[in-house]
């Protein structure tokens, strides 16, 4: 008579990591849905399917779950962009064009949330509703400055001349688009009766950096008259 398999329980470690996992993921979709204010641990609770008190033995409150939420995939995608950003700048051989520098911040990014899944679109979407709140924002400076001065730095080696704060305005205009993008709020959707969708990445990929690039050095040669 053969016996039966023997189960393994999962250490405590692993179970702890695993939960904490899913409570991430339940939080990243509520989040990006609703922001901050708009979710509660209860919600994310009853997403999970556990009472909400397990959420305040991991978490000290909500803003310290939303805090850990943002930082979890923030490394992933900056270090893929620095990466990026280095490679081209090395290809570049001191000559780097504004396309081309735009083309490894935005193109690099892009692809995670074409490649990466549903996790990776809802924690686009959350970056984009975080933006717009002062939370968020210091989360973005905590976390993505080195990034985004690192890619300053190339775009002011691709427009010698061009004055500092037009390069800044740039990115500025920059950040707005691929944050709005990034939401998938489906206006686009509507305005062009289908004709574009608010979640083809692919189609933004194919177009953005390209478009902005036109828009920096328009700004910078007008700014110096030519």
């Amino acid at each position: 008579m053969s016996k039966s398999p023997v189960l393994r329980r999962k250490p405590k470690a692993e179970q702890r990591a695993e939960m904490i996992e899913q409570i991430l993921d339940a939080a990243e979709y509520l989040f990006s849905k609703h922001g901050l204010y708009g979710t509660t641990l209860k919600e994310v609770a009853q997403r999970v399917g556990v009472h909400h008190s397990l959420l305040n033995y991991y978490f000290e409150d909500k803003k310290a779950l939303f805090d850990t939420v943002f930082a979890r995939r923030a490394p992933v995608t900056i270090d893929r962009r620095m990466a990026a950003l280095d490679q081209y700048e090395l290809e570049a051989a001191g000559k780097p064009t504004v396309e081309g520098a735009l083309r490894a911040f935005l193109d690099t990014d892009l692809d995670l949330y074409i490649n990466g899944g549903e996790g990776w679109k809802n924690y686009a979407a959350l970056g984009a509703q975080a933006s717009n709140t002062p939370e968020g924002a210091a989360l973005m400076d905590k976390h993505f400055d080195p990034l985004v001065l690192r890619l300053i730095g190339l775009l002011k080696q691709a427009l010698p001349g061009c004055p500092e704060e037009d390069i800044f305005w740039g990115y500025h205009f920059v950040t707005g688009a691929l944050l709005l993008t990034l939401a998938r709020t489906g206006r686009i959707d509507k305005l062009s009766g289908g004709l574009c969708r608010s979640d083809d990445f692919e189609a933004v990929k194919d177009r953005m950096a390209s478009f902005m690039a036109g828009g920096f050095i328009a700004n910078c040669r007008r700014r110096a008259g030519v």
